[in-house]
């Protein structure tokens, strides 16, 4: 199976560069992929296609403000360091530009109250820094640190808070789970009074989920990994819509990728916790999820692979081709499918 098998055409205007004005009035594109069958629709009118006992699994990481601008203390030039993954402590795995300049004991400094030191570099040329501060890290970085916002959203958000979900709590991730960005809390409280079951997991989405594949073989593709966490709580409420035959509605290909790891790892659901480097392609059994809520991904991704596994390389493919002739919006703050 090739990466090319899974590129499409796709118009520049059609990246949406800003969110829909209200979160649920988003346009979403129904998918029946048994028939085939499509429905155009809103993003509110999700509640139709949900059923008493469903279960509707979110992922609740919180973006952090991972984009740093600093400077040696004897230049004036500007480091950029971008946090991928907490380590232990105080020491973080970045990306830092420019790199060359980056050596073990270099030192940056971003304001009175931060600085770090390289203290390690890794062989695809992460660096492993520790940073130097007094008080609570994630309130230096509120204060100090720019949203990552994907390289194709060019203009500026208007608020953070537009690339979070009204969900998240726990932070770690350094790009959203964006399928759960058209969700408001409204829409929820009108889906779970429905009888629908909300669940959550966590799972910190790295830089590697905007990485193209450079394999020319989808076989060869190593995917990066990234931190997950399920609760019991979690675990119990999808095996007990399994258990009633109801369906597990899983919002975006994180809460995907988490669930089907934990299946595959342990042969059931369980609470745990760790890293997934789990490839999702056409090939691929399902074993947990029934229906899934997401946004359209990008040409020869990983997350279009993902999504033609639970179709068909060619119904995704001819879904696309509709999708862009009727000029929905792609991507992060694009409109969304639900699969069922």
């Amino acid at each position: 199976m090739k990466t090319d098998d899974f590129d499409y055409y796709l118009p520049e205007e059609l990246i949406a560069q800003h969110p829909a004005e209200k979160r649920d009035h988003a346009r979403l594109l129904v998918l029946d992929k048994e028939t085939g069958e499509r429905d155009d629709k809103y993003f509110y009118d999700i509640i139709d296609y949900l059923n008493p006992g469903d279960v509707l699994v979110m992922n609740d990481t919180r973006v952090i403000p991972a984009r740093l601008f600093g400077h040696r203390p004897d230049r004036e030039e500007s480091i950029e360091v971008f946090l991928l993954h907490n380590v232990e402590g105080k020491k973080w795995e970045c990306l830092v530009r420019p790199g060359k300049k980056m050596k073990i004991g270099t030192q940056v400094i971003f304001s009175d109250d931060l600085e770090l030191e390289v203290i390690d570099i890794k062989d695809d040329g992460n660096r492993v820094v520790e940073f130097k501060y007094e008080g609570i890290f994630n309130e230096i970085l509120a204060e100090l640190g720019n949203m990552p916002l994907p390289p194709y959203i060019k203009e500026e958000l208007k608020e953070p808070e537009e690339y979070q979900t009204v969900y998240s709590k726990n932070p770690g991730s350094v790009a959203a789970p964006t399928a759960g960005l058209h969700f408001t809390k409204e829409l929820l409280t009108d889906i779970e009074a429905k009888g629908v079951k909300l669940a959550y997991l966590t799972l910190n989405v790295g830089l590697g989920t905007f990485r193209p594949v450079s394999v020319e073989d989808v076989d060869n593709h190593k995917m990066h990994s990234e931190f997950y966490t399920i609760s019991q709580e979690t675990v119990d409420i999808i095996n007990e819509a399994h258990a009633n035959g109801k369906r597990v509605i899983a919002t975006g290909t994180t809460s995907i990728r988490t669930l089907e790891s934990v299946y595959q790892k342990h042969g059931e659901l369980t609470e745990s916790s760790g890293w997934t480097d789990i490839f999702i392609y056409p090939g691929f059994k399902f074993n947990v999820i029934d229906a899934i809520i997401t946004n359209f991904h990008l040409p020869k991704s990983t997350l279009v692979m993902l999504i033609a596994a639970f179709t068909s390389r060619e119904m995704i493919l001819d879904t696309y081709k509709y999708a862009v002739d009727n000029k929905y919006r792609f991507f992060s703050f694009g409109d969304a499918m639900f699969i069922h």
